[in-house]
């Protein structure tokens, strides 16, 4: 049985979760400041205002811990490149800040670890997955290639600024690719 408290009592309670402060807690819920003194201490031992303030902590933390369901949500905005994030950029005239979503890697991992917690035999989506690793996979060679009919003119001493532009982020790529590799082997 809750044993009620009284609107001080509660106050009190109150003030003693925003600060941790009994003495205060008790001057700012009413009490005087010589019986917030030498009682302050007495009140968290009070078992109505002890149990009120452990439900309110406990409270307060679940609202601040994300749950499966919010975990699963936020997976799927990333997998269906609804979640962006911040890109910084620094060039010799400044430093921007822009908005990307998701890189297909990225998204690729969201959907695996949507379907770790959704386990089936679902054909269509192994497919699908598998389809998707394999346009990595594509685009990764493509990139590799690029690299190489760069590095090919850079030593004939022909040095094309677009191709040894494309060959940088195709190491970058080559490099995410390793990456991920790297990982999805040390997760399985």
């Amino acid at each position: 049985m809750k044993r009620k408290l009284t609107p001080k009592q509660q106050r009190f309670a109150d003030e003693y979760i925003k600060s941790g402060n009994a003495y205060q807690a008790a001057i700012e819920a009413g009490y005087s400041r010589n019986y917030a003194k030498a009682q302050s201490s007495k009140l968290l031992e009070n078992v109505g205002i002890k149990s009120y303030i452990d439900e309110r902590m406990a409270e307060i933390a679940s609202k601040r811990i994300m749950d499966a369901r919010e975990a699963v949500e936020l997976l799927t905005r990333i997998a269906r490149g609804e979640e962006k994030e911040t890109v910084i950029s620094s060039t010799p005239e400044g430093v921007y800040e822009s908005q990307k979503e998701a890189d297909l890697k990225t998204r690729i991992s969201a959907v695996k670890e949507i379907l770790k917690r959704y386990p089936g035999d679902d054909k269509l989506v192994k497919a699908q997955i598998s389809k998707a690793e394999a346009d990595v996979r594509i685009a990764t060679a493509k990139a590799r290639i690029v690299e190489h009919q760069a590095d090919e003119l850079e030593g004939a001493g022909r040095i094309n600024p677009l191709l040894s532009a494309l060959a940088k982020g195709a190491q970058r790529l080559v490099s995410e690719e390793e990456e991920y590799d790297a990982n999805t082997d040390r997760e399985d």
